[in-house]
C-alpha cells in the first residue's frame, strides 16, 4: 500500500488590494458638472470660441501687416458663416424713443459678420439721429448679438418760435414738437435763438429764486437781452449781460419783498437801466420812476441816552 504523506502548515490567507480613493476632483470639474449644459453643448461652445479667437487673431495680424481690406474682409466673413453674426439687438436706457428705429440703425451695416460690424460709426448714426439721444454704447456679445446703451436727453424747457413750440434739453438742444394743450409743467421760452439761451436763463433765474416760481415766460429780444413775464400779468425789461441781467433781478426781487410790486395793477416794469425801476400803469405809456427806499439800509437805533433826553423833554413840554 502506498502511503501519502500530507504535510500539515499554516493555510496561506489571501491578499487584500488597499482599496484606492476616487481622484478628487478638480474645481474647474465641479464647476462644469453644475452648468445646466450638456457635454456637447460645452464642447460646441469651447470649439465657437476657440475658431472666433483664431479667426480674431487672423484679422488683427492682417490688418497690422496691411493686408488688403478684401482680404479682411474675407476672413470676417468667414468668421459670420462660422456663426458669429448678428441675429439680435438689446437696446436698453429708452423711455421716450421709438425703440424701432434704434433697431433699423443698428442693422444699417455692410456685413452682419460680428468681426465686420463698426461699433463706432453705429454709435456716431445713433447719436446723429435725434436730438433725443445725448450718447449711445454700442458693443459686441458672442455668439451674435448687438448690445446698445441708450443715454437721452431730459427736456428742461418749452420754445416758442414763430408760432411753433417744442420741447428743448438743457443745453438748448431741440428735441420734438409739442402742442399747446399739451404742454409739460416747463418753463417757456420764446424768440427766435431763446433755445441757445437756455443755460443762460437757468443760471439767472437761479439768481432770484423767490421770483423763480412766479414766472410765466422768458423773452429773448434782439438776441441781446430777456424781458420776464409773471403770472400775474407784468413784464420785467431787464438789461443786457448776464451779470447785468442777474443783479437787475436780485433788486427787483429785494424791493417786491420789501413792498410787493407784483399782483398791484402794474402791468410793466423796465429796468434796462439798473440803477433806477421805471414802472407803468394801464394806459402810461411814459412810466414813472419807483423809489426805492424800502431796500435802503435799515436805520441804526437810537443810543439808549438819546431816547431818554428825548422822553425826558417830552415829559417837560406836557
Amino acid at each position: 500500500m502506498t502511503s501519502k504523506t500530507i504535510k500539515r502548515g499554516t493555510p496561506r490567507r489571501p491578499v487584500q488590494q488597499k482599496r484606492r480613493k476616487p481622484p478628487k476632483a478638480s474645481f474647474i470639474d465641479r464647476t462644469i458638472a453644475a452648468l445646466p449644459l450638456s457635454e456637447a453643448t460645452l464642447t460646441r461652445i469651447a470649439t465657437w470660441t476657440i475658431v472666433a479667437t483664431v479667426c480674431a487673431g487672423v484679422l488683427a495680424i492682417g490688418v497690422w501687416m496691411g493686408i488688403p481690406g478684401a482680404v479682411g474682409t474675407a476672413v470676417g466673413e468667414g468668421v459670420g458663416e462660422a456663426g458669429f453674426r448678428v441675429n439680435n439687438v438689446q437696446i436698453t436706457g429708452l423711455s421716450r424713443m421709438d425703440q424701432n428705429t434704434i433697431y433699423k440703425i443698428a442693422l444699417e451695416q455692410p456685413s452682419l459678420a460680428m468681426p465686420l460690424v463698426d461699433l463706432e460709426k453705429t454709435r456716431e448714426r445713433l447719436v446723429a439721429h435725434s436730438g433725443w439721444i445725448e450718447d449711445a454704447h454700442v458693443s459686441r456679445r458672442l455668439p451674435d448679438t448687438l448690445l446698445v446703451q441708450i443715454v437721452e436727453r431730459t427736456p428742461a424747457a418749452v420754445w416758442q418760435n414763430n408760432g411753433q413750440l417744442a420741447l428743448i434739453a438743457a443745453n438748448g438742444t431741440y428735441l420734438e414738437p409739442v402742442q399747446a394743450d399739451a404742454m409739460p409743467d416747463l418753463p417757456l421760452v420764446v424768440g427766435e435763438h431763446a433755445n441757445e439761451q437756455q443755460e443762460s436763463y437757468d443760471r439767472l433765474l437761479a439768481s432770484a429764486p423767490a421770483l423763480r416760481p412766479q414766472v410765466k415766460a422768458a423773452t429773448w429780444v434782439g438776441n441781446r437781452r430777456w424781458n420776464l413775464t409773471f403770472d400775474s400779468g407784468e413784464t420785467l425789461e431787464l438789461p443786457e449781460g448776464d451779470d447785468s441781467a442777474s443783479r437787475a433781478l436780485v433788486k427787483f426781487a429785494q424791493m417786491d419783498g420789501v413792498q410787493p410790486l407784483l399782483g398791484k395793477g402794474w402791468i410793466g416794469f423796465d429796468m434796462r437801466d439798473p440803477s433806477r425801476l421805471v414802472a407803468r400803469k394801464p394806459g402810461d405809456t411814459a412810466g414813472g420812476t419807483v423809489s426805492t427806499p424800502a431796500i435802503a439800509q435799515p436805520a441804526k437805533p437810537k443810543p439808549a441816552a438819546t431816547e431818554a433826553k428825548q422822553s425826558a423833554r417830552l415829559a417837560a413840554q406836557g
